[in-house]
């Protein structure tokens, strides 16, 4: 079995924990956005460092863009399949289609979180219907072992139509729903997807 070379671990957009708490600790949704990014995204903070080791290192978090369709009030949703990358949430309900940004994405001219952002999402599902974004805020949740490494920026992309299609197969059992309904069945969903839900009801 050959060899794992450094050059084919996969190196991910990473921020000091302690830098976040310097910034101010938080449990669950944080609607502060620039209070927050303005910071974790200056590049004298960030750095790119291999996945496989920050996955298991609380001493870093991993900055996730997260990012919610909502049509006519009600909200995307599936089930992790198998296929996707982290294995501690398979077989969850979701209602965010995102993913890590890489050494892939950084040209050194361009926003690095932009172009992963927009890469993690052609790589993952059909969006096919016009629409509006805007980044709502940020997640953490130290409370799980996936949540410890990783730091959620929410974005939600409002449609005009709900129709947005999976383009890999691990994005399973799609739909659109009500917020409320898909709360109701909250333990099926992963953590940040609870939250997130949980702030769509208190904000509608």
């Amino acid at each position: 079995m050959p060899l794992e070379t450094e050059q084919s671990v996969e190196h991910v957009l990473c921020v000091p924990t302690l830098l976040f708490h310097e910034i101010g600790h938080f449990q669950g949704f944080m609607p502060e956005v620039d209070r927050y990014l303005n910071t974790l995204l200056d590049s004298q903070y960030t750095s790119y460092r291999p996945r496989n080791e920050v996955e298991d290192d609380p001493s870093y978090k991993q900055l996730i863009p997260y990012c919610i369709f909502r049509s006519g009030g009600k909200v995307f949703h599936y089930t992790r399949g198998k296929e996707q990358g982290e294995a501690r949430l398979h077989a969850k309900r979701s209602v965010g289609v995102g993913g890590h940004i890489s050494t892939l994405d950084a040209d050194g001219e361009t926003n690095a979180y932009d172009v992963g952002m927009w890469r993690e999402l052609k790589e993952e599902v059909f969006l096919e219907s016009e629409f509006t974004s805007r980044c709502v805020g940020l997640i953490n949740d130290d409370a799980t072992p996936v949540g410890r490494v990783h730091l959620g920026v929410v974005h939600i992309f409002d449609l005009e139509a709900a129709k947005v299609r999976p383009r890999e197969a691990s994005i399973r059992e799609t739909g659109f729903a009500d917020p409320a309904e898909l709360f109701q069945k909250r333990d099926a969903f992963e953590t940040w997807s609870q939250i997130c839900l949980e702030h769509l009801l208190q904000s509608a």
